[in-house]
């Protein structure tokens, strides 16, 4: 079936990220007294918001909720500042996202950053794409996989036909999302995760290049 929606995460799908994330979560824990991480090692954190972030990157006796939370009131001013410094968008997304408007279909961004990041994030990178629906982490929501924040796009976006939407993304988080709200999956390569990590969610497709993925759609 022809689609009419495509919905892509953020992180490791349509932006290489893990730089600014890195910078910004190692100066929140070096002002707390604990160690830091290789840009590789916050990679493989990311994916189930930034709470689960921290919580994955404090020494395991002191991953209590209040360190949380300490560490996310100095990650934020200094991400909010510096989030667009080494970020930048993968090879061939900004002419991927032009060609998919071009052809009349609309596009979304479901991601499990923070809010008020993403909608920064695409309003820097992509100021010419006219996306339908940018949802990150919200109060209230629950965070991918829980399909809600699909159940949101598809309502901003006037579909009713899951057959119509297509879902990108690069994690197993990404690819559980899709199952569970009943999408067509594309996993990418090019972001944080494996080929055979993705493989076992056993999506539609697995692609190297976003070239691949118009071949999908057109």
């Amino acid at each position: 079936m022809q689609k009419k929606l495509v919905i892509f995460d953020l992180d490791g799908t349509l932006l290489y990220t893990v730089p600014d994330i890195a910078a910004a979560t190692n100066q929140a824990l070096a002002a707390c007294g604990y160690p830091v991480h290789s840009e590789t090692e916050i990679a493989s954190y990311i994916g189930n918001g930034i709470n689960k972030l921290f919580e994955r990157a404090l020494p395991e006796e002191a991953r209590s909720q209040e360190e949380v939370l300490r560490i996310r009131s100095l990650f934020l001013p200094y991400y909010g500042e510096h989030c667009a410094d080494m970020t930048r968008p993968f090879e061939g997304i900004p002419e991927l996202l032009s060609d998919i408007c071009r052809r009349g279909i609309k596009v979304a961004v479901a991601s499990n950053k923070y809010h008020p990041a993403t909608v920064r994030l695409m309003r820097h990178f992509f100021p010419e794409i006219p996306f339908c629906a940018v949802f990150g982490e919200r109060e209230g929501v629950p965070r991918k996989p829980e399909p809600v924040i699909v159940w949101d796009i598809l309502r901003e976006a006037g579909i009713h036909c899951p057959e119509e939407v297509l879902y990108i993304g690069d994690s197993g988080v990404d690819m559980q999302t899709a199952a569970n709200a009943g999408l067509e999956a594309v996993a990418v390569t090019w972001g944080c995760r494996t080929r055979e990590e993705l493989a076992s969610y056993s999506p539609a497709h697995i692609v190297d290049r976003p070239s691949q993925i118009a071949d999908i759609l057109f």
